[in-house]
């Protein structure tokens, strides 16, 4: 049986995930109702977090699919994968175009020579131009620095909502049988008589985690037959080699792993019993064969402090809480989660570098209802020293606002550091590049959602390591601290919410030194949440104002990293999320 590998590739929710299940569905490997986005995390935000394999046979041609994700933070994920593959489907919505993580991912894939297939998706909605989207995915094309032959890719017009895809925008179709047929056509065969006569040469992509197999691999199978019980060896590749077997050997069908006992060259597999085995190393069953080139992921940009939590509410609603049970979980997620590092040098608090601040939201999200509690310092970007020089690292932004908010986006992107590079009409909206330090992005976006009134899209990538530009001054607003400790009362709170915004309501326990809310005019503010109205038993016209409370702003775990201050913790239980002094 032909076997034909391929990786959906694209900016954040453009479509992949959608038209992959399209396919499973189309194809009888899949039941309408399952997703690939099989994570809770996944299925509420609506956006793919880990990379997820899956397969498909169709005209006798079994093809694995992998679903990556479209964040800019979790692509790490996405680089490792596009190794493993033959062929990208790259897919591009019709009315945005070509965002900044369609650029990232398909720099990636041209370097490795890929010869990718786009799929111009959402061709139904209301401002979609599949036309101009294609010459701007052309132009993007020569801009990385595509050879001829990728920059004649073939072209799929696609409605994955609704499981359409045609070649020419003016035929008719009714399934994807199109697009099914273009991958027969397009990608290469990946198995071959002679690569299965060779010794066996897997490569692991990406790993799981079974309670009952230990650490799994999914791999890549080069060259040779791999089977259970095989006698193999590991090898890094800088040549080191260890042993080891293989207890047990998956494939995959639909979404589903299905245990087998060989699989041949050009397939992709789920291999059991290398606890040790990671990411870029070799494994073969001949001593003599030479590593595979190394998985190269790139380096994390922030870095925060895990501390256990010691505020007056601590142990109340977590039920692992000591730093010993932290740090067992950090060294699980580091089992699976490469853009992941941890210093576990101090027993009193865990150093943790991460790719971005959403990268770093869903693994303490993943903690906290995982049972766990504990409290974060503010997330600061990673500083390199080269020839003596600061570096930081630099993101590329793209944003598509309205036009009458575009002056405010600006003005507040250039305080930060940030450097427009174009600005371009876009329909009813515009569209504004810049360029700036990570630093000045942090804790911006909720100040964007504002500015914006909720209609503009914020896109970012990391660009690399640039020169330091100095000082930028991010926080425009102060904290309002506790001073005692009890139950928030309405009267006092009414009081409070006209010197800014508060993140607390009527009834809720404080300590003193929890910051309770924001002041408009940057001061620290030390206030009395629990101070109740003053009764006697006299009445004047004046006493009986009614209290208005306006809603609370309640923070979350990416809002609280956003706009915490350096001298202040975020508390975080299965039920809270608090900031503390």
């Amino acid at each position: 049986m032909q076997i034909r590998n391929i990786a959906i590739i694209a900016h954040v929710d453009h479509g992949k995930t959608t038209l992959t299940d399209a396919m499973l569905r189309q194809t009888g490997a899949a039941a309408t109702g399952v997703t690939m986005d099989t994570n809770a995390l996944e299925q509420e935000r609506g956006i793919t977090i880990y990379a997820k394999n899956a397969a498909l046979y169709y005209k006798g041609t079994k093809i694995n699919i992998v679903d990556t994700p479209g964040h800019a933070d979790f692509g790490s994920e996405v680089e490792r994968v596009i190794r493993s593959i033959d062929c990208v489907l790259l897919v591009v919505d019709a009315q945005e175009g070509p965002m900044p993580q369609t650029r990232f991912v398909l720099k990636k894939s041209l370097e490795l020579g890929l010869k990718p297939i786009v799929i111009i998706n959402k061709i139904d909605k209301q401002a979609a131009d599949p036309h101009w989207c294609e010459e701007e995915v052309l132009a993007l094309f020569f801009e990385l620095g595509a050879d001829d032959e990728q920059a004649h890719f073939p072209v799929v017009y696609a409605i994955g909502r609704e499981g359409i895809a045609k070649r020419k925008l003016t035929d008719e179709s009714t399934d994807l049988t199109p697009l099914l047929d273009t991958i027969l056509e397009k990608v290469p065969p990946t198995s071959s008589e002679e690569l299965v006569g060779k010794p066996l040469r897997l490569q692991p992509f990406n790993l799981g985690y079974d309670n009952f197999l230990g650490r799994l691999a999914i791999a890549r199978i080069y060259e040779g037959v791999a089977k259970t019980g095989q006698q193999v060896f590991v090898k890094k590749p800088n040549g080191e080699t260890r042993t080891g077997k293989l207890t047990k050997l998956f494939s995959f069908m639909g979404l589903q792993r299905v245990d087998t006992t060989e699989a041949g060259a050009g397939d992709i597999v789920m291999v059991a019993g290398l606890p040790d085995i990671f990411i870029g190393e070799t494994v073969t069953s001949s001593e003599d064969s030479v590593p595979l080139p190394a998985i190269a992921i790139d380096e994390p940009t922030i870095s925060l402090l895990f501390l256990v939590n010691n505020s007056p509410l601590a142990g109340r609603d977590g039920k692992y809480v000591t730093s010993r049970q932290i740090r067992e979980f950090l060294e699980r997620e580091l089992e699976v989660n490469v853009g992941l590092k941890v210093d576990f040098s101090s027993n009193e608090s865990f150093k943790v570098y991460g790719r971005g601040e959403l990268h770093i939201a869903i693994l303490l999200e993943n903690m906290r209802r995982a049972g766990y509690e504990l409290q974060v310092s503010q997330p600061r970007v990673i500083i390199r020293e080269e020839n003596g020089r600061k570096l930081e690292p630099f993101e590329e932004v793209i944003v598509d606002t309205p036009k009458e908010y575009q002056g405010t986006v600006i003005e507040k992107l250039s305080n930060r550091g940030f450097v427009a590079h174009a600005i371009v009409p876009h329909g009813d909206a515009v569209r504004l590049s810049f360029e700036g330090p990570t630093r000045g992005l942090l804790g911006y976006r909720n100040q964007f959602v504002i500015d914006t009134r909720g209609e503009g899209i914020l896109s970012a990538r990391v660009v690399g390591f640039r020169p330091f530009v100095g000082e930028i001054q991010k926080r425009t607003v102060g904290s309002m601290a506790s001073m005692v400790s009890g139950t928030s009362v309405a009267y006092a709170l009414w009081g409070l919410q006209e010197r800014g915004v508060l993140y607390i309501g009527p009834g809720v326990p404080v300590y003193e030194g929890m910051v309770i809310g924001n002041t408009a005019k940057r001061e620290e503010m030390r206030v009395n949440p629990t101070k109740g109205k003053q009764l006697t038993n006299m009445r004047s016209s004046g006493s009986d104002e009614a209290i208005d409370l306006i809603p609370p702003f309640r923070l979350t775990i990416e809002s609280g990293l956003e706009i915490m201050s350096e001298d202040e913790f975020l508390e975080i239980t299965p039920k809270s999320v608090r900031l503390r002094k």
